[in-house]
């Protein structure tokens, strides 16, 4: 439960330890096998989830091609985010690549927690305006760098990665296609 609060004031700010204590105790442990769907397509997400353990994929079909938008681990936030916000059908298929466990909210809770702690629609938005820096940052990093910049990037930053998920999944969030990964991979390997 340490390292769930560690988690908790690492992602809202400063919370004292009774606030910390109220908003852990509206999350629940819950557990998804390897390949156990998190949620789908077409679906509403009705919880939003912390990753204790585990690698969760995000990925949708495009054009007959399926996507990976992201790879979640250890400590990421997890949700369909107009599944849970905005009660609209999920885009995206979100899926257990391992066993995995969560810290999981209900939609239901997450909505009990703003009516007995005020000061969580303040802590949301502050979380949510980091949420959307980091997709700015992950958005002008496709825009600005090349694609071995980017796999560069990505490499340093997940590492651990690269031996434990199929590479087209990564060459996929990094907006490339497998052969030119495969390339960018190689080069990087022989510089080593």
């Amino acid at each position: 439960m340490e390292n769930f609060k560690k988690t908790i004031k690492q992602h809202f700010g400063a919370l004292t330890d009774q606030e910390c204590e109220l908003v852990i105790s509206f999350f629940k442990e819950e557990k998804l096998e390897k390949n156990d769907f998190f949620t789908t397509t077409g679906k509403a997400c009705d919880k939003l989830s912390i990753i204790r353990s585990g690698i969760i994929r995000v990925y949708a079909y495009a054009d007959g091609k399926d996507v990976t938008q992201w790879i979640a681990t250890d400590g990421s936030f997890m949700t369909e985010v107009l599944g849970f916000f905005f009660d609209q059908p999920n885009r995206y298929n979100i899926q257990a690549y391992t066993d995995t466990t969560l810290w999981s909210i209900t939609k239901a809770d997450y909505q009990k927690l703003a009516e007995v702690f005020p000061k969580w629609k303040e802590i949301e938005r502050q979380f949510m305006m980091k949420c959307f820096a980091m997709i700015e940052n992950r958005v002008f990093a496709h825009l600005s760098l090349n694609a071995e910049e980017r796999y560069n990037v990505y490499f340093e930053q997940n590492k651990d990665l690269f031996n434990k998920i199929p590479l087209h999944y990564i060459a996929s969030v990094l907006g490339m296609s497998a052969e030119t990964f495969s390339r960018i991979r190689k080069r990087q390997m022989e510089k080593s």
